[in-house]
Order: C-alpha cells, then sequence, then structure tokens
C-alpha cells in the first residue's frame, strides 16, 4: 500500500455511495478519467498503481479476502482487453446519449458505470487475485496504449 493510496482511496465511495444521492459526484469520474488520460502520456500506467481509487480499494480491503488464484489466461490477451474495452466503451457512450443531454443523468451514468466495474472488480478480486479487474480495465488499457506511443527515430510507435 502507498501513502498517495490512503487518500484516493476516499474517493471510491464519496463516487459510488454519494453518487447514489447526488449523481453529480459522478463528474468527478469524468475529471479523473481527463486527469489520467494526460498523465498516461508521460506515465504509462501510473495513475493505475499508485492514484486509482478502486485500485487502491483493491490493494488496502480486497487484498486480505482474495484468493489469490491466477487470473485467466485470456485476461492476458490483447484481443480479449480491447474487446472489454470496446464493449465498455460502447455501454458508456449508449448511455450518455440516452441520457439526453441532461447534467444530472449523465453524472448518474458515470456513478453506475463505477458501481459496476466496482462489483465486477470485487468479484474478479474474490475468486482470483485482487487486482483482477485491473488486467482488463478498460482505463488501464487505454492508458497502457497511451504510454506507448513515444517519438523513436522520428517515428511513433503504436
Amino acid at each position: 500500500m502507498k501513502k498517495t493510496q490512503l487518500v484516493t482511496v476516499w474517493f471510491l465511495p464519496l463516487i459510488v455511495i454519494g453518487g447514489l444521492f447526488y449523481p453529480v459526484l459522478g463528474y468527478l469520474v469524468l475529471a479523473m478519467i481527463g486527469f489520467f488520460l494526460t498523465l498516461s502520456f508521460f506515465k504509462n500506467r501510473y495513475w493505475c498503481w499508485n492514484l486509482c481509487p478502486r485500485g487502491a480499494f483493491l490493494d488496502i480491503a480486497l487484498s486480505k479476502i482474495s484468493r489469490n488464484k491466477p487470473v485467466p489466461r485470456i485476461f492476458l490477451k490483447q484481443y480479449f482487453r480491447w474487446s472489454v474495452f470496446i464493449l465498455f466503451m460502447g455501454f458508456l457512450v449508449f448511455r450518455i446519449v440516452r441520457a439526453g443531454g441532461e447534467p444530472v443523468l449523465i453524472g448518474s451514468v458515470f456513478v453506475g458505470t463505477c458501481l459496476l466495474t466496482t462489483i465486477i472488480a470485487i468479484f474478479l478480486g474474490v475468486i482470483t487475485k485482487h487486482r483482477a479487474w485491473c488486467m482488463i480495465c478498460p482505463m488501464g488499457t487505454l492508458q497502457e496504449k497511451i504510454g506507448k506511443i513515444k517519438k523513436q527515430d522520428g517515428k511513433k510507435e503504436l
């Protein structure tokens, strides 16, 4: 556990519990996305392992009850991780469009998505390793891709 995690872990209950009563808290998710995507250009998945509120929760709490079994091999496959990303983003965009531009409803989309992915993370973390979700997290997959974009011999490596 890192000191930064002791601070950031509190954002998770703030969003997933507080957001149920005050959906505008979902915009904190959007702010975090903006921050970590920018950070990933410089530090790859630094957010994931040091600042992510869900990752902090998984390290602090779930690690104590995890069965610590190997994650399914498919979680390591790029095609699976990108499939999860596409499915996740499609679902997110669909729900945002259905919100019809209503700010409170859009906030609730982010709260609901955070809650759903946290439930999935807890389930996977209990039956396998506590950070199993992190292997397939759509935002982690995107950060990793952005972090690998580097200038090398005048070319961009994708």
